[in-house]
């Protein structure tokens, strides 16, 4: 096992581990199996899931970490290939002494990731809860993917203006020697822009998922949130977001209809952005009755 520190920004907690090279931030928590391991979304990090990691601890072994180039991980060319990813979440588990199978607890653009390593490493996966998650079939549900473009300085320093009272909203359970230097790292240039490099290549998630082959098929539970982010509502109109939701809920159905041990669950007061904070409740019960279910 092979472990560094990164001296220019040192994270309030966890480890650091030498992954080719890379400089990779993980926390891990508890004990038992199968562990519990949180894939954030894209512009979410690890310690976002904090407050749903302290209770999953209490039953299990519960692991946080940063995706290279995002976080307190070391920098990475964004936006990555899903298997890049995979491999690279695979080798940082197995350098920190993280036993397989786990349960992957996936947010967004981490439910692509997620299927990734399930394609690629079927073995280590004793299930998967999806929270408003990214799927291979999203165009069959909802409006065609399209490739986006990144914002500039300024638009991006507008943005960590206007979020700074929603990221202290979010974390205002944390400790405060965890809470500040979340909100800081969010309200940071290079942390908004590694989020839209991660989410610009949608199209070419669904491609690489697609010519993976099937995702093996093991149980699951996916979590459909009904709120609105006030990004959307500003950017979409009421019949947009109408379809939107009505197609989300169809999709989860039938990713839950897909696997022999499926579910879906819709959260109506969840927003996608913040599922964990909003209903973190029942989040955790939808970890630990899968949990449960494998062990």
């Amino acid at each position: 096992m092979n472990t560094t520190t990164r001296p220019a920004r040192q994270a309030p907690l966890g480890r650091f581990y030498d992954i080719n090279g890379r400089s990779l931030f993980l926390h891990r928590s508890g004990s038992g199996g199968p562990p519990v391991v949180f894939l954030p979304g894209a512009s979410a990090i690890g310690l976002d899931y904090l407050n749903i990691h302290d209770r999953v601890r209490q039953f299990t072994m519960s692991v946080l970490y940063d995706r290279g180039g995002t976080g307190w991980s070391g920098l990475a060319d964004l936006p990555r290939t899903l298997a890049e990813v995979a491999v690279e979440l695979r080798e940082l588990l197995r350098a920190a002494d993280v036993p397989a199978p786990f349960v992957l607890v996936a947010h967004s653009l981490g439910c692509a990731y997620a299927r990734r390593f399930l394609q690629l490493f079927p073995e280590d996966v004793a299930g998967v809860v999806y929270l408003d998650g990214f799927h291979e079939d999203w165009e069959t549900y909802m409006p065609p993917l399209r490739l986006q473009k990144v914002p500039g300085t300024v638009v991006l320093r507008l943005v960590c203006l206007l979020s700074r009272g929603t990221y202290r909203r979010m974390f205002a359970s944390w400790p405060r020697e965890m809470r500040e230097p979340l909100v800081a790292h969010h309200l940071t240039l290079a942390s908004q822009r590694a989020g839209a490099l991660e989410r610009s290549n949608q199209p070419e998630w669904r491609d690489e998922l697609k010519a993976g082959g099937p995702v093996p098929d093991v149980p699951s539970i996916a979590l459909t949130a009904l709120g609105i982010d006030p990004a959307m509502r500003l950017l979409m109109s009421p019949k947009a977001l109408r379809q939107l939701y009505t197609g989300k809920q169809r999709l989860y159905d039938a990713l839950a209809a897909s696997v022999a041990h499926g579910e879906h669950r819709i959260l109506s007061a969840a927003r996608h952005s913040t599922i964990a904070t909003d209903c973190p409740d029942a989040v955790i019960q939808a970890v630990r009755d899968l949990w449960q279910r494998v062990c």
